[in-house]
């Protein structure tokens, strides 16, 4: 995980660049370098988790060009002993094999490379930059006063600098004054004709491999463990690749944690080395509006989710030396949420999974990203692997509509046989994460806000916004923050993240999986 910045001219010193840098320095702690080259400017905090010296620092460069990268380049030992025929490398990092790549492509390499990435190109007079298909790692882009493109990992990098901020659209890169899609990995012209034991049998396979490419790190690495369906495969999958005790981490609040002892039940069946963490009404009010400024959303359930996991993190980085933490997000954009088991059709049903996968780095991606950067501390998201995504996105979706009486069919009965988790957790109906760090964080949250604004508050404050108007004091509450540190700039996020209301029974005005009618014994 580190932080990238690069502006098309030489407009601004190495002084004010470093103002705006800066507000991203915890992505990249262990070294910063500001370089001109030619007349563009290119930034790097870094992170090291792949060739830990400094011959790894950015930016790195090849015959006219430079290169700043965020990102992880899965595969990279092959494809640089085969550049070595040809080119000569200084260090040990992943993303020294992008400048050669480029020479030896152009901008065709981003549709083939197995990565997550946000990078800038510098030719000495232009800028190229693009991002990975999903939008995992992070970049946005706005213009100055004078007009010029600049680009950052965060959009608190540009706040102020441009007038508006735009997240970067993923699978698209830019160059010439174009943003130019160079992959659609969920539109899906033909579906799969494999039978449900065939694809159960190839998520396995796939989301196996997707995990052990994630394994590869020179730095520590850690697991967020929520007790949930998709963080305990990748714990149980991990542990069973690397053949040692994993580190093992879960975070609830300390009177109705309800995940916790499902994660420690499966943290004893894999024998991995789990520590819980508890937080508590008064430190989730106090850690709020870090988070808001943290994330760059005002949406409910990003912020939600967003509190305990940032404080788990936080907690992650005060008692451990990880680096590197697994996590469990994007399953449910692929397999379904409690709300898509309303969907009206299977067509219904997988509109909306690319709808969710396609908004994944407005969102959960988003959360995952910032609560774990801001902490030093990179992300990997083995359910993001894009051979995986592409090939569930795939599977008729007549087969992921929820006709088996349980949410995620197909990824519970791909590993049924594998016994590597209980069956008590691999067979357990969702709960929200949001709800399942315990109800009472969210009934804090309602709370906390229902006292500060009156009725008549509430329609004064609410009235000012012509965007993604706020709905609930909570939704208020969020807003008036986020304001506060990204004033003007509310279109960076599409939404509210909400369940389709347009289907029979999801027309709530909550985000929370509780208020369905199919919730059930969920949370429990």
């Amino acid at each position: 995980m580190c932080s990238i910045m690069g502006i098309e001219s030489l407009e601004l010193s190495k002084e004010k660049l470093h103002e705006y840098f800066d507000k991203s320095v915890h992505r990249g702690p262990d070294d910063t370098r500001i370089e001109t080259h030619g007349n563009n400017t290119l930034c790097f905090h870094r992170l090291a988790i792949m060739g830990l010296h400094p011959e790894g620092m950015q930016p790195f460069s090849l015959d006219k060009y430079s290169l700043v990268c965020n990102g992880e380049i899965y595969g990279f030992r092959p494809i640089k002993e085969k550049l070595k025929e040809k080119y000569t490398f200084i260090s040990d990092s992943d993303c020294e094999i992008l400048l050669p790549l480029f020479l030896e492509k152009g901008c065709e390499m981003f549709k083939e490379l197995d990565a997550e990435f946000a990078l800038i190109i510098s030719d000495g007079e232009k800028l190229i930059a693009a991002r990975d298909p999903i939008g995992i790692r992070p970049l946005f882009y706005g213009y100055t006063d004078k007009g010029t493109i600049t680009f950052a990992s965060e959009a608190i990098n540009l706040v102020g600098l441009v007038k508006e901020v735009f997240p970067f659209p993923p699978g698209h890169y830019y160059k010439d004054g174009e943003f130019v899609k160079y992959i659609d990995l969920t539109t899906i012209d033909e579906y799969s004709t494999d039978d449900l034991e065939t694809a159960c049998s190839k998520i396995r396979e796939k989301l196996i491999k997707g995990v052990e490419k994630r394994l590869d790190a020179d730095a520590p690495l850690g697991f967020l463990l929520s007790g949930g369906l998709d963080s305990s495969l990748v714990c149980a999958i991990s542990a069973k690749l690397l053949g040692k005790k994993i580190r093992t981490f879960a975070i609830g609040m300390e009177k109705d944690a309800i995940d916790l002892k499902y994660a420690k039940e499966v943290a004893e069946y894999i024998g991995a080395e789990h520590t819980e963490v508890f937080m508590n009404r008064e430190e989730v009010l106090s850690a709020l509006e870090f988070v808001i400024k943290t994330l760059g959303t005002y949406d409910i359930t990003t912020i939600r989710a967003s509190l305990g996991m940032y404080l788990c993190c936080k907690k992650i980085h005060e008692i451990s030396d990880i680096k590197v933490l697994m996590t469990g997000e994007i399953s449910d954009e692929l397999f379904g949420y409690k709300y898509t088991d309303f969907a009206p059709s299977a067509e219904e049903f997988q509109k909306e999974a690319k709808k969710r996968v396609d908004e994944l780095y407005m969102y959960d991606v988003l959360r995952a990203d910032r609560c774990i950067s801001v902490n030093s501390i990179e992300g990997r998201v083995p359910f993001g692997d894009l051979d995986f995504v592409h090939y569930v996105m795939s599977i008729d979706p007549k087969m992921k509509l929820n006709t088996y009486n349980m949410g995620k069919y197909l990824l519970r009965h791909a590993f049924e046989s594998d016994k590597i988790l209980p069956d008590s957790i691999l067979w357990r109906q969702k709960a929200a994460f949001s709800d399942a760090v315990g109800h009472s964080m969210v009934d804090d949250l309602k709370e906390y806000a229902n006292a500060k604004y009156s009725h008549e508050e509430f329609e004064k404050l609410s009235s000012k916004y012509d965007f993604a108007k706020p709905f609930t004091n909570e939704s208020l509450l969020y807003r008036e923050i986020f304001e506060k540190y990204y004033p003007g700039q509310a279109r960076m996020v599409k939404d509210f993240w909400m369940p389709n209301k347009e289907w029979e029974g999801c027309n709530v005005n909550d985000p929370s999986a509780r208020v369905l009618a199919n919730y059930g014994a969920s949370g429990e």
